[in-house]
């Protein structure tokens, strides 16, 4: 049987939403990281069974929040016996704006994937980058690298774009592809 895990924090909520959206497409688990940077033995056993770990962070100040960083950190267990070696590992950020450099966060969990002997996978997605091109469009934010999604500062968590969802759940389903060969 295929098993993915998406691993998470989520300070406000819009996280939360496009990691059950990348979940949904990867039929994963979902494991989310606490607020104060923990999660349970039983789920880093789930990580350690699991073929795929997606990870996941809103960009807080241009990295990962520092209780996904808490949890990174703590996974050098998993690295000294390299548990989580040749697994496919992928990746989500959210921030305010459309930049937001959403970009070194994914670049944090590339490293931290490469760091355990892993296999990335970008998302697969053309950028929705045509003058017709809408908000509401798949990839409109234009990462290979790993599912992005923009939320206004001032919008809640029901608030999320519908076109960034869908892009996450895509990715997810690259994701379980590449797993399931």
């Amino acid at each position: 049987m295929t098993t993915v895990a998406v691993v998470y924090h989520s300070g406000y909520g819009h996280t939360k939403k496009q990691a059950e959206a990348v979940a949904q497409g990867a039929k994963a688990t979902l494991i989310a990281i606490d607020a104060e940077g923990n999660i349970t033995e039983q789920e880093w056993q789930k990580l350690d069974e699991a073929q795929a770990i997606i990870f996941g962070s809103p960009t807080y100040m241009g990295s990962v929040s520092w209780q996904f960083k808490k949890f990174a950190d703590a996974s050098s267990k998993a690295w000294f016996h390299q548990k989580w070696k040749n697994k496919l590992f992928g990746g989500f950020t959210n921030s305010a704006t459309m930049n937001g450099d959403k970009h070194s966060t994914l670049h944090y969990f590339i490293t931290l994937a490469m760091q355990h002997s892993g296999i990335w996978v970008g998302t697969g997605l053309m950028p929705s980058n045509a003058k017709a091109a809408n908000r509401n469009d798949i990839n409109f934010v234009g990462s290979f690298a790993g599912a992005m999604m923009q939320t206004p500062s001032d919008a809640s968590s029901e608030e999320v774009n519908a076109g960034d969802l869908k892009t996450a759940e895509l990715y997810g389903q690259r994701v379980l592809v590449l797993t399931q060969r």
